[in-house]
């Protein structure tokens, strides 16, 4: 009786430390992205992604990204545009580089809510990879790296997927480790 109870009461007590929405929605840069929210309403409030954020707005994309979709969008987080060489993302969000910034940011979204396992499957009916036509236009190329997602870009850059399957209201989100770069 006394080691149900003991087990009764710490399930009680571990119940009430999970946060409710620890079960359905995933944490990325520290905050819950409820699967209720748009995209950039999730995305606002990831401390990792603040640079992605930034040039949303600076690229006028808040309202598309918004919008009803669905989307796919390959996220970059802060440690990835500080990959780019010195001095890239300050020259991007100068005003007179928004057409330039729009590209880049518009060839991280495919339309489509495309989660993980499509990804993959996607990959493997290719023989090893697949094509991506993205909203900028361009191909995005996904294929398996092992057991992980890699994106290859116009460019010949890669990125890896560090969290794949974050749901929004209007689409689907994966966190990516590098900005990727059209023609």
């Amino acid at each position: 009786m006394r080691t149900a109870l003991t087990a009764a009461l710490l399930a009680v007590g571990m119940a009430a430390a999970v946060p409710a929405f620890a079960q359905n929605d995933p944490m990325v840069g520290g905050a819950p992205m409820m699967a209720s929210k748009t995209i950039v309403e999730n995305a606002s409030k990831a401390n990792n992604l603040t640079t992605l954020v930034s040039a949303v707005k600076e690229a006028g994309l808040v309202e598309t990204l918004n919008g009803k979709g669905p989307f796919t969008v390959f996220a970059p987080t802060n440690a990835a545009f500080e990959k780019l060489p010195k001095g890239t993302v300050d020259k991007l969000m100068k005003p007179d580089m928004k057409p330039e910034l729009k590209k880049i940011l518009t060839y991280h979204v495919v339309p489509g809510k495309l989660d993980a396992k499509e990804l993959m499957a996607k990959a493997k009916a290719g023989g090893a990879d697949a094509n991506l036509k993205t909203v900028e236009g361009e191909v995005l190329t996904v294929k398996m790296d092992g057991n992980k997602l890699a994106l290859i870009d116009a460019k010949g850059g890669g990125a890896m997927v560090e969290q794949a399957d974050v749901n929004q209201s209007n689409g689907v989100v994966h966190v990516i480790d590098s900005v990727l770069m059209p023609k």
